[in-house]
């Protein structure tokens, strides 16, 4: 994803999951804004599913941000379909702007990965 500035491998939450310090950077013409938070693995199905979650250390109460994906059958009998659900709980930005950079991200960040399949199938 665009959206994702740089992502690095961190010591593991308390726990024991696996955690990464993420960088998102977005810009909506003359305004950007660029956050970083810690995204820890919360699910992990091989085969089927991971989700990924904002987890904080620091005691303070931060917006929501989890980035969930499952395969599934394809529905036409062959092959499997990527679902990819990315949720953000906060106020960043007003009137509904961050919902539309993270959409048009997902849509760009999709017909990227369509793309780099096509160009392995050849």
């Amino acid at each position: 994803m665009g959206l994702v500035h740089e992502a690095a491998s961190t010591a593991p939450l308390p726990t024991g999951e696996p955690a990464w310090d993420v960088e998102l950077r977005a810009r909506v013409g003359p305004f950007a804004r660029s956050k970083r938070l810690t995204m820890a693995r919360l699910v992990c199905e091989p085969d089927r599913a991971v989700v990924f979650e904002r987890h904080e250390t620091d005691g303070r109460q931060h917006s929501v941000w989890r980035l969930g994906a499952t395969v599934e059958p394809s529905g036409t009998g062959t092959g499997s379909r990527l679902v990819m659900k990315l949720h953000y709980g906060g106020s960043l930005w007003s009137g509904g702007l961050m919902e539309r950079v993270l959409h048009d991200e997902i849509n760009r960040s999709r017909d990227q990965l369509v793309r780099l399949i096509a160009e392995t199938r050849l």
